[in-house]
């Protein structure tokens, strides 16, 4: 939608963007780089909740449905597709269709709580082309201890493949990474789902 001019026609995701207020949800506009044509839109916040597989993303969004009704909640998972997974360039066309579809959203004025891994790292986000339209990105990691975390993943269902010492391991590394992440920019803030139930 925002990314083809009306007045030339063409797709770009590099519009220009002419803030409102810094942090405000407010009409900004975006300059088409080809032929100069100006039109507004939102530029709403992007919230996201993350962490490693078995801290609570889910559970925590089922719970959120149907009482949460300022802002649209999904889970990163739904696109997923196997064509996504290029780890060589950080899954770079995920991201930025994610972040399209949330831009797109905002422009009927209710921002996008997104559920995800790898939507949580800040890199993995920051440097999209499509960044550039959202007002601020907060961030929400959900931790645990990592013992939690390992019963947690053996407690799903076979079909899930997530009780592996492997993939058990990967995550507790994912997730002691949100631990560490301190006092580093942007801020992710947490909460600690260790005494949770998170089924």
């Amino acid at each position: 939608m925002l990314n083809v001019c009306p007045a030339c026609g063409l797709y770009r995701a590099d519009q220009i963007v002419e803030a409102g207020e810094p942090g405000a949800s407010a009409a900004s506009v975006v300059v088409c780089p080809a032929c100069g044509a100006r039109r507004s839109f939102v530029r709403g916040p992007l919230l996201v909740v993350t962490g490693a597989s078995g801290a609570g993303k889910s559970t925590v969004c089922n719970r959120l449905l149907g009482h949460v009704h300022d802002a649209v909640l999904l889970d990163a998972d739904i696109l997923w597709r196997p064509e996504f997974d290029t780890p060589a360039d950080c899954y770079r066309t995920f991201f930025d269709l994610w972040l399209r579809l949330c831009k797109n959203i905002n422009q009927s004025g209710r921002p996008v709580v997104l559920f995800g891994a790898g939507i949580g790292v800040p890199a993995n986000l920051e440097g999209c082309v499509e960044r550039r339209y959202f007002s601020t990105i907060a961030y929400l990691a959900l931790v645990c201890d990592d013992d939690v975390l390992a019963e947690r993943l053996h407690a799903r269902p076979a079909w899930r493949a997530a009780g592996s010492a492997a993939y058990i391991a990967e995550h507790q590394q994912f997730n002691r990474w949100f631990r560490a992440y301190g006092d580093h920019q942007p801020p992710i803030t947490q909460i600690d789902t260790t005494g949770v139930d998170a089924a």
